[in-house]
């Protein structure tokens, strides 16, 4: 019989609706395989930052149950850096094995419990030195979309929340149920790049062209050689606008969005068919086993045959 996991979103004064929403929205498709409970410090309504006030089902009693404990966002003027003894004693519940999620500014809450000390962690890009100084222990990424930290998780700005629990799906479940979720969702089970293509930055010279195109070239010729000159040449540019443009459009050069789009047709591959790991090499454009093994160990931390042991047993 299949587990179910519970996951439980704690939502705090100012909550942002939208950000409440996605755990139960994304979980929720993967086909009963997760429990979605909402809860308050006091289980009583909460305000949220539009016009309305949201009354959830529990308190914060629940949060001793849960397997996933997510934490949702709140405007910049009501980001905690001294946390209030209710939320403290919320947080105070969870459980010595369970995952802790935030999304976008929920990281300061989980920060200023000393729960990311020593840790790597993300927030919306907007609010990244504010974090900084308030927590100088937190190691802070402010260019990904989600950072994971051993159980403890923190995504970026908004959608971002969107990311991290098709990341959690994924974790538990595998590729396909993740991709399964996301067609549901009608969301990408992936998104190119990270925050620095979101960060305001003078706008460029306008032009009609665009790298999208190319991208979609390139992802269909993976295991071919993939050069700038090549990219640039079918995108009809010079090396230096097409380097430029392909950066302020994804957020990585050209040859970091290569490897992260081999990584993940490799890890697919890994999870979905009994190829060799020199054959998957080969299959996504790495010169040898050993440049896959490399790479998917500075992406993930794992070996090729640890992920397809964790992955194909999940599947």
């Amino acid at each position: 019989m299949q587990r179910v996991e519970r996951v439980v979103v704690l939502a705090l004064d100012g909550v942002y609706p939208f950000e409440l929403g996605i755990p139960s929205r994304i979980l929720g498709a993967a086909r009963g395989r997760y429990e979605v409970l909402t809860c308050t410090v006091d289980g009583r309504p909460v305000r949220t930052n539009a016009d309305f006030s949201v009354t959830v089902e529990h308190g914060p009693e629940v949060i001793g149950t849960a397997d996933t404990v997510i934490i949702t966002s709140m405007p910049e003027d009501r980001i905690p850096e001294r946390l209030p003894e209710p939320v403290a004693a919320a947080l105070a519940r969870i459980p010595a094995h369970a995952r802790v999620v935030s999304i976008c500014t929920g990281a300061f809450v989980l920060a200023a419990a000393g729960l990311l000390d020593g840790r790597r962690a993300t927030t919306h890009w907007h609010v990244a030195e504010r974090f900084r100084r308030a927590f100088p222990r937190v190691t802070l990424d402010p260019d990904v979309l989600f950072v994971e930290d051993g159980r403890f998780l923190t995504s970026a700005g908004a959608a971002s929340g969107v990311d991290i629990c098709l990341h959690l799906v994924r974790q538990d479940h595998g590729s396909a149920v993740a991709n399964f979720v996301a067609r549901c969702c009608v969301v990408p089970p992936f998104r190119e790049g990270g925050q620095a293509q979101y960060i305001v930055r003078p706008v460029p010279e306008y032009s009609a062209a665009s790298t999208a195109a190319t991208r979609a070239w390139a992802l269909e010729r993976l295991g071919e050689p993939l050069t700038l000159a090549g990219l640039a040449a079918h995108a009809r540019m010079s090396l230096r606008t097409f380097a430029r443009r392909f950066n302020d459009e994804v957020g990585l050069s050209p040859g970091r969005w290569l490897i992260q789009q081999r990584v993940a047709r490799a890890r697919d591959l890994l999870e979905s068919s009994d190829l060799t790991v020199d054959q998957i090499a080969a299959e996504v454009g790495f010169a040898t086993g050993a440049s896959l093994r490399q790479h998917l160990q500075a992406a993930i931390g794992v070996s090729p045959q640890a992920y397809r042991r964790t992955f194909q047993t999940a599947r």
